[in-house]
């Protein structure tokens, strides 16, 4: 049996709880002859930055609720208690969150636990900050996280987008 049929298999064999966890196991296999245009990734450098965004930003929100209860004294414990918590969340998810890959075709956007994007469906790509927001015209939303070059990643797949609309193919 070839590999993109056993890979089919595999995910038809597996319990639906279990196909959540991202990695090939849980990805749609290519069609036969179908090329990968390019591969996005999560960036560690961007992961990293995005988590300290997020520390910065919910130290405000604690401090400002800390100051409007009367507890503006107690600032930094609400501060410590954001950094810890969203230190923790990011190494714990960490070796989640980098198993994650999207695949770009001449058809389709392929990306992790089944997600297909076909390419004549997609409606919108649009750059939030380092992520990439996919809309289909059927209003389904994909995200692609914590990229390097999240402008050059909506680049490549209107340029996808637009070979696909041009060239008649509608497979």
């Amino acid at each position: 049996m070839d590999d993109v049929n056993s890979g089919a298999r595999c995910m038809a064999e597996r319990d639906p709880v279990l196909n959540y966890r991202p990695g090939p196991q849980a990805e749609v296999p290519l069609a036969e002859g179908e090329e990968v245009l390019a591969t996005f990734l999560p960036d560690p450098a961007r992961y990293w930055q995005d988590t300290f965004w997020l520390i910065a930003f919910f130290t405000v929100v604690v401090g400002v609720i800390f100051i409007a209860i009367g507890k503006a004294a107690e600032i930094w414990v609400g501060a410590l208690g954001v950094t810890l918590a969203l230190v923790f969340r990011a190494v714990f998810f960490r070796s989640e969150v980098f198993a994650r890959r999207w695949r770009l075709t001449p058809t389709r956007l392929i990306g992790p636990q089944g997600r297909v994007a076909g390419l004549g469906q997609i409606a919108q790509v649009r750059s939030l900050m380092g992520d990439v927001q996919i809309v289909t015209s059927g209003g389904e939303k994909h995200l692609i996280r914590h990229l390097k070059t999240a402008r050059q990643a909506v680049e490549q797949i209107e340029t996808a987008i637009d070979t696909y609309r041009n060239s008649g193919d509608r497979r």
